[in-house]
């Protein structure tokens, strides 16, 4: 039976990721990075494609589970006939190479466990050459090696292209299972203590989790929310992927499946304000690093997304083999809309950048000069099409977000200028470009028939973006044309539990693409915040309070949520539901403070 997207947990070592499910299966790992090739691929095909199983004999989920504390290690607890037994999970942050390392624990009683391992290299496509070394197991294929080996050590055997093992614990007993992986070239490295590398994690988590300066009612959300986002940081760069998976799909059994493990610029204004808010400077500062480095060069060459380093080149590919999450095909990896105009982007950036100087991170001193170069290119643009932050499929449109966006570009450098005159720059050409752009939305991007804003020139569509004009400054928060768009999408985008999509699917979709998709979750989050910017606090608190039962039990967001089957769709965990959260919940809690 396929488990739910919301049935796995995040384990991660701040440069790869791991989902393991609630019937103890590792079903998602690519190493050594986020972007590589996956070595377990079952939750896109089925077991052949590779996991990693450990459970009692015969049993289904877990009992229970949890994160320890604040940590990104996960307690996975099996209460059986005979026994009761806990499987802990964690990867911890890497010295050289990765591991994953799963410790077995007898609690009570005893329990007969058994361990399925099935390594396939390249998302499921090759099967790997296994020998017996020292008495490790060692699985090769073309450049990846893996190691396998249990401490004390268990019997192994291979049955079928898998490795097996079946072992029974005793209260207390404790048996120990390291996986790493390090390139088949290069020697083998020093193996490490599991035991030892628990304790240094619990530490890690501990010391970074207190960092957080967040108090209050909404403390706990925030604070997984934050880890979560620390777990799906690239630590040598400190990029940020949208999220560690691909394909999972935004429609069971539909098409709209994509590859989320990169950065997106868009998502870097609402990442820093997060971080900062937080008390995470230093994660902020990185995250600002990275963005100074991806932009970098002619600005007219300004991608939407990067690879963890900043690549560029990101092609997407079809992987046939797979048979999908829940039959939804196809399975990509790559992304092509990395080759789309998408001009709001270049407001992201400003704004960015404009929020770390403000936030009092360092400055770097080519980054104004960057700036002028993409707000110069984007001045010579905005008046444009482009594919919109949604990333549509269909026809370039005039989409309102876009030329908000623009205008929050210019806008930022005014504000720059004003409050630092001896910067290089002209604050007129600014001012002058930002007014017109302001202009041309109010007359073409509203309809004032509906009061609302819509989602492109001349449309009669709406789309949930609009809902960051006021947080944006395009326009106070209680303008009737803002508090008009608000009630708008609440009315024509809403579905049941009071959440909203990102735009209407339905007919001939702006997007290009057919079949449907689920509430989108960083949508819902934004109108809790326009809720609480024009004045209802009280249905603002509602819809975030009811957004936090959506996540999983160890606290988890994808990207979507499927209101009519209960259950949550697209890539998971995903950053921007994550990022949503923090920032909603810090602005009920001001809210709160301020009352």
């Amino acid at each position: 039976m396929t488990l739910r997207i919301e049935d796995y947990a995040l384990i991660g070592d701040l440069q790869t990721a791991a989902l393991v499910g609630m019937d103890g299966s590792i079903d998602w790992l690519c190493l050594p990075r986020f972007d590589s090739a996956a070595c377990f691929a079952a939750i896109l095909g089925d077991k052949e494609n590779g996991h990693w199983r450990i459970a009692p004999k015969g049993a289904g989920r877990c009992t229970r589970r949890g994160y320890v504390g604040d940590s990104l290690v996960l307690e996975s607890v099996w209460e059986t006939r005979t026994g009761t037994v806990k499987v802990t999970d964690f990867m911890p942050q890497r010295d050289r190479t990765p591991d994953v390392m799963r410790i077995v624990e007898g609690v009570s009683g005893t329990v007969e466990m058994e361990a399925v391992l099935r390594l396939r290299f390249d998302y499921g496509s090759i099967v790997p050459w296994v020998r017996r070394t020292d008495g490790h197991r060692v699985a090769v294929a073309g450049p990846d090696s893996v190691w396998l080996r249990s401490e004390p050590p268990v019997k192994t055997w291979g049955q079928q292209f898998s490795t097996i093992s079946s072992f029974t614990v005793g209260a207390e007993d404790k048996v120990a299972f390291v996986l790493s992986w390090h390139p088949s070239h290069q020697r083998r490295p020093a193996p490490v203590d599991p035991f030892d590398a628990l304790e240094h994690s619990l530490q890690d988590w501990e010391d970074w989790s207190t960092r957080c300066r967040t108090q209050g009612v909404y403390r706990e959300p925030v604070v997984r929310s934050l880890i979560t986002l620390k777990a799906l940081t690239y630590g040598p760069t400190g990029g940020i992927v949208a999220a560690p998976t691909t394909s999972l799909p935004e429609e069971l059994g539909g098409v709209r499946n994509w590859d989320y493990r990169f950065c997106w610029l868009r998502d870097s204004t609402l990442t820093l304000g997060a971080l900062l808010s937080a008390g995470y400077q230093e994660e902020a500062a990185a995250w600002r690093d990275w963005l100074l480095r991806a932009v970098a060069g002619d600005p007219a060459d300004l991608q939407i997304m990067y690879g963890l380093a900043g690549e560029r080149r990101l092609p997407e590919t079809v992987l046939p083999w797979l048979s999908g999450y829940a039959g939804s095909t196809p399975v990509r990896t790559g992304n092509a809309a990395v080759e789309q105009l998408q001009l709001d982007v270049y407001g992201e950036v400003m704004d960015s950048l404009f929020l770390a100087k403000q936030q009092g991170i360092p400055g770097q001193k080519h980054a104004w000069y960057l700036q002028l170069s993409l707000l110069g290119f984007l001045e010579s643009k905005w008046r444009e099409p482009d594919e919109g932050l949604w990333e549509v499929r269909g026809p370039r449109r005039h989409f309102v977000h876009s030329k908000v966006m623009a205008w929050v570009a210019a806008d930022r450098a005014v504000r720059t200028l004003e409050a630092e005159p001896s910067l290089r720059g002209d604050a007129a050409r600014w001012r002058t470009m930002r007014d017109e752009v302001h202009r041309e939305v109010c007359e073409k991007g509203y309809d004032p028939e509906r009061n609302t804003f819509t989602q492109y020139y001349g449309s009669a569509e709406l789309d949930a973006a609009t809902l960051l004009i006021p947080r944006v400054g395009f326009l106070p928060p209680d303008d009737p044309r803002v508090v008009g768009t608000v009630d708008a999408v609440r009315a024509e985008l809403g579905t049941a539990g009071g959440l909203v999509r990102r735009y209407s699917t339905e007919g001939a979709s702006v997007d290009g693409l057919p079949g449907d998709e689920g509430a989108f979750l960083a949508c819902s989050f934004w109108l809790a915040d326009a809720l609480r910017m024009t004045g209802r606090v009280k249905e603002a608190r509602e819809l975030f309070e009811r957004l936090l039962t959506l996540r999983n039990d160890v606290g988890l967001l994808a990207e979507e949520y499927d209101p009519v089957a209960e259950r949550q769709l697209g890539n998971f965990p995903q950053a921007f539901s994550h990022i949503a959260l923090v920032t909603t919940a810090l602005a009920l809690a001001g809210e709160e403070n301020a009352g």
